[in-house]
Formats: C-alpha cells, structure tokens, sequence
C-alpha cells in the first residue's frame, strides 16, 4: 500500500484559521514565567489559536506534564512523573486572576504514583482561585483518580461549578485506546459525584473517528443519561503522531450536527459537537444558571465599589 493511502486525508471543515496576536503571544508568555502548563499545549488542542487569541481562555493543566498513563490517542508525555508542586495551586490562581477570567478549566495529568490521585492539589487549586477570584467560575476535568470514592470527595467537598470527566471513547474500544481506564468506572465516578453534589453540573466528552458505530455513539449517550451526566461534548479524534491511533473516520459537520441534535433529545442540558470540539471547547458557555447569577452579582458588586 503506498503511504499516502495508508491515512486518511485530512477533509476541508479541519482547516484551523492561526492567530497569533498579542492575546496569544502574552498567553504563553505568562504560562512559561510561571512554570505553568496547559492541556491546550501539550495535548495539541486544534483550538489552541481560538482560545488563546479570540476568547482569551485557557486550560490548566496541573500535577505536572508527565502522565502515569499511555492512552493510545494522547499527545501528552508518559513516564515516571515529578514530585508534587504544592505551590502550584498558588501559581494558577494567581494566573487565573491577572488574566481575569470569567471561567477557568483545570485538568490534570493521572498520577497514579499518589495515593489520592492528585485529588488533594486538585482541590486547593479549586480553593485557591475562589480566594482570589471569588466570581469566576471553576471547571475541573480529573482523571477517574484510581476509582476511590474518598478521592473524588475531596474534589467535590471544593465546590467546582462544572465536574467534568472524559469517557473518551465507547464501551467496546476502551481497552484498545484509554490505558488502564475502564469505561464502567468512568460512568460510576460520574453518578457518584452527582451523588455526592447534586447541584453542580456533571460532563462528559466521546471523540469520534476510531471505529465506532453510530449506535454505539448513541448507546454511549443512553450510558451517559442514565449516570446522570448534564452535558455532553462529542469531537473528531486527530491523530497526534504516527504512533497513536490512526483515524478511521472523518464526521462531516451535518453528522455533527445530527448527533448534537440526538443528545438533546436523551436531555442533556447542553450538547457541544463539532469536528474540532474538545471537552473544554467554549467551556465559559456552558457554566449553569446558578454560576452565571454568581457572576453578575460579583459584576454589579465591582461597579458599585
């Protein structure tokens, strides 16, 4: 087979517009001095230019740059990772101030090396913006923590706006592309933490293109419904470097578009799908009622001062 034949080729609706303006530039400036990482980097994210440019937003990532784990589909590094960073915390939320955002997403690398998962840095960094951010609202995207209820308790016990938590693929090809994650185990973490905090909003994100079914897509979101996840966030899988996974398919947007319109009707709350959605892909407009009534009054409260 000649090589070019042995990748699909990548279709018109993936073209991504670059903009690398003073909002970009100054992004990733602040990000290096303060020893800051972002999933938006090291994950490839194809938003990147929108985010950083545009919209002015970023994601976190904390607990290092070294994942525990080697899922198939993942650009971030793998290896043995570095000793906590206690300060870091600190470090974002003062990122998180000076940037001034409306809303902050904070994702983690696993770290399976702790006993805890990372949950207890995870949670302070949720403490430490509300410090010093008190009306910007907080996203948190954790691994599935090793499956402890008592580690995901801690980063509720915080009080995050948003509990975000991938299922990344469907049921079948969990083993093939999420490494040492389970997809029983994904939703169980999901229902304990609506369990546990009824009134923040639960999400999930699915990447498509790795050789599903449409009804496994659909059966994926029935999964998600009866776990009581709020909002769903359904994207092309991109393949990040020939040694990862090789895409099958590419969606079109009509067939983006159809699957968004599905997941309304299961009942999510809100449904993101595109070809270059990712979980946190305009995550400022999916914060809950409650969250957005929390910052206009912090609004109306700073014009009165």
């Amino acid at each position: 087979m000649d090589k070019k034949e042995e990748y699909l080729r990548k279709p018109e609706w993936l073209k991504i517009k670059l903009n690398t303006n003073e909002n970009y530039t100054g992004l990733k400036k602040m990000m290096r001095e303060n020893s800051l990482h972002t999933v938006c980097e090291e994950a490839k994210c194809p938003n990147i230019h929108e985010c950083w440019a545009v919209r002015r937003t970023a994601t976190f990532m904390i607990l290092g740059s070294v994942c525990t784990r080697a899922c198939r589909f993942c650009a971030v590094k793998t290896g043995l990772p570095t000793e906590l960073d206690l300060q870091e915390p600190e470090r974002v939320a003062d990122s998180v101030a000076l940037m001034n955002l409306k809303h902050a997403v904070i994702t983690m690398v696993a770290r399976d090396d702790q006993k805890d998962g990372g949950a207890a840095v995870l949670a302070e960094t949720i403490r430490a913006i509300r410090r010093k951010s008190p009306f910007t609202t907080v996203e948190v995207l954790p691994s599935d923590l090793g499956g402890v209820s008592e580690n995901l308790k801690l980063v509720m016990d915080a009080k995050p706006d948003i509990l975000n938590h991938n299922i990344e693929t469907v049921e079948r090809l969990t083993p093939r592309v999420r490494a040492r994650a389970k997809y029983q185990r994904s939703l169980d973490f999901l229902k304990q933490a609506k369990e546990m905090q009824p009134e923040i909003p639960t999400k999930s994100s699915l990447m498509i293109g790795l050789g599903e079914t449409k009804e496994e897509i659909i059966a994926t979101m029935d999964d998600l419904r009866a776990h009581d996840v709020d909002i769903m966030t359904i994207g092309q899988y991109l393949q990040p470097s020939k040694k990862h996974l090789k895409v099958l398919k590419y969606y079109t947007p009509e067939e983006f578009n159809e699957l968004k319109e599905i997941a309304m009707q299961k009942g999510f709350s809100h449904c993101e799908a595109g070809p270059l959605v990712r979980s946190s892909y305009h995550a400022d407009e999916q914060v809950n009622a409650a969250a957005k009534q929390r910052q206009a009054l912090g609004d109306k409260q700073v014009q009165q001062a």
